[in-house]
């Protein structure tokens, strides 16, 4: 169960702007929870490729959401690693493959309305930062902060390119450019909660802004 009681902080953005990193380090500075709502789109879209579940079939993918077991468990140091059914898939989640199906995923109303509830019982004492795409604007409108984060398109897949690079994957900086257009554009467009500021938002653009400033910048939102 939530807590309507506890504040909120709701983290918006488009993918590569930052989110889950400045997020993190902002509940950690706060001592708050935190709730990446993207691990849960991913998980499912993973959990439907395990099942050879076509991303096509709406119904299927319904029903997999609702039998798709989803957790987190916190590890010393680095970022919470996500079980899926029990299994330990935190690295197969950050793929573009994962990507582009939770992409996919997060337009079926169905599925969306499935993971609501989910994502607001992450709301507890002493407060939550919440990461997403419409956590401002659909999961917590009532939320007493809320962020959007953005770069450039450049920007956010050159971060894209050098977190792949450094973990042995081979991809091409154009390559990685193209997706993140063409899922800007699906996750602007969706009929169901599209990627959209909040009108009472505060915008912040990361273009050649370094952690620690963003980190700064955030903080100061909820510290006034």
């Amino acid at each position: 169960m939530s807590d309507p009681t506890a504040p909120v902080l709701a983290i918006d953005g488009p993918s590569g702007s930052g989110k889950g990193t400045i997020s993190r380090a902002v509940a950690g500075e706060l001592g708050w929870h935190y709730l990446d709502s993207g691990a849960l789109y991913r998980g499912v879209g993973v959990a439907a490729g395990w099942s050879d579940i076509d991303l096509a079939d709406p119904a299927a993918l319904v029903r997999c959401t609702f039998d798709t077991r989803i957790s987190f468990r916190d590890a010393p140091g680095g970022e919470p690693r996500v079980l899926i059914n029990d299994v330990d898939a935190t690295d197969e989640l950050r793929t573009e493959t994962a990507g582009a199906a939770a992409s996919a995923i997060a337009a079926i109303p169905e599925v969306r309305s499935a993971l609501k509830e989910r994502q607001r019982a992450f709301r507890q004492q002493p407060g939550l930062v919440a990461d997403g795409r419409d956590m401002g604007t659909v999961i917590f409108p009532d939320a007493r902060w809320k962020v959007f984060l953005t770069a450039s398109a450049e920007e956010r897949a050159g971060r894209r390119y050098k977190q792949l690079i450094g973990k042995g994957v081979s991809v091409t900086l154009d390559g990685l450019l193209r997706e993140i257009l063409a899922r800007d554009a699906r996750d602007a467009n969706r009929p169901v909660a599209p990627l959209r500021p909040a009108d009472d938002a505060v915008r912040i653009d990361t273009t050649g802004v370094g952690i620690d400033e963003v980190v700064a910048r955030v903080l100061a939102v909820v510290r006034g």
